[in-house]
């Protein structure tokens, strides 16, 4: 059961956190087509090269950070993408950038390490963690993330990823990793899905 709280944050109803027939649910309640390929778990984006050829599109790399004061950050960026925790915090406002813990993950986010996803965002009713799209991955369609767990992929269209966004009430702002310029951060679209 879905509820909003006050800033438009989806909340839900249950103990814990939430599983893939959850996520799956929340995405037909909204309209969100996707079509999610089972297969041998993934750690690294290097890996399944054979799941890529079978799921077209761009697919993710997604960091799960903490900043020098305590700040939580949800990097999705396209696979392929180089993203320079030295320079990142510039762009997004942040303090200084490492990773945060398995403990922490699993806390706020609900998943274990090798399952970071942009869908995780449903774990996290009080917006303790926030996010920051690539704009590669924002450039990509369709876009390939895992169900909450590394051992299937998910793809769903960009205007997809953006209701997804919009139904948790989350904002992203859009940092430029490309290295062609410094790096610039802008706003994810918001138009309609």
């Amino acid at each position: 059961m879905e509820k909003q709280s006050a800033d438009g944050r989806v909340l839900f109803d249950r103990n814990g956190p939430a599983a893939r027939a959850e996520l799956f649910a929340f995405l037909d309640r909204h309209g969100i087509a996707h079509r999610t390929l089972e297969h041998p778990p993934v750690f690294r984006v290097e890996e399944g090269r054979e799941i890529k050829a079978a799921l077209p599109g761009g697919h993710t790399k997604n960091l799960f950070l903490k900043d020098a004061k305590g700040r939580l950050w949800l990097v999705c960026a396209l696979g392929d993408t180089r993203v320079d925790l030295k320079a990142l915090p510039a762009a997004i406002g942040s303090a200084r950038l490492s990773f945060g813990s398995a403990e922490l993950m699993r806390e706020v986010l609900g998943v274990e390490p090798g399952s970071v996803t942009v869908f995780a965002l449903l774990n996290d009713p009080g917006g303790r963690v926030s996010l920051v799209l690539d704009r590669a991955l924002v450039d990509a369609d369709p876009v390939n993330f895992h169900p909450l767990s590394n051992d299937a992929t998910t793809a769903l269209s960009q205007a997809g990823l953006q209701a997804f966004l919009r139904a948790l009430g989350a904002e992203a702002p859009v940092v430029d990793f490309s290295g062609a310029a410094p790096l610039r951060c802008g706003t994810a679209p918001t138009g309609p899905s």
